[in-house]
């Protein structure tokens, strides 16, 4: 079988805000991370964070090293359409790299394409300083099969 196409969907940030830490729950210790804004740029899409019902619902690994992301925000693009995204993935919690999978939900005709995508993203977690706050950044891309 041949390996699918990746076609780029532009480069995702999400800027995060405020986080709770929930030790000891029956899924594992969680951390629970608004997401404060959020700006998606490429060639098909352009959107930026349009509700503040915005979070990833992390679930770290028993070791600490990796957390599990659960993340969901809704975007409205350039052109005043509404879309949702989910994601689940890993995040390398020392490093900072994180792979996702990002599911797109839209009832704007122009973007109902992305209803049928199943899209990857490759992002780099950078923490919180004094000066900025914690920000992941993705390269999204659609998954085409060949």
């Amino acid at each position: 079988m041949a390996a699918p196409e990746l076609v780029p969907l532009g480069s995702l940030t999400a800027v995060m805000g405020d986080s709770h830490l929930v030790r000891g729950g029956p899924m594992g210790t969680r951390i629970v991370a608004t997401v404060a804004d959020v700006t998606w740029s490429g060639d098909r899409v352009n959107a930026t964070l349009v509700s503040p019902a915005a979070a990833d619902w992390l679930t770290m690994g028993p070791d600490r090293s990796y957390g599990t992301l659960d993340v969901r925000m809704t975007l409205e693009t350039d052109d005043d359409a509404i879309i949702h995204i989910e994601y689940q993935g890993r995040i390398d919690l020392g490093s900072g790299k994180a792979v996702s999978a990002p599911l797109f939900q839209t009832g704007a005709e122009q973007y109902e394409w992305l209803n049928r995508v199943q899209a990857i993203g490759i992002g780099q977690n950078r923490l919180p300083t004094d000066e900025a706050p914690g920000q992941i950044t993705y390269d999204l891309f659609e998954v085409r099969p060949a």
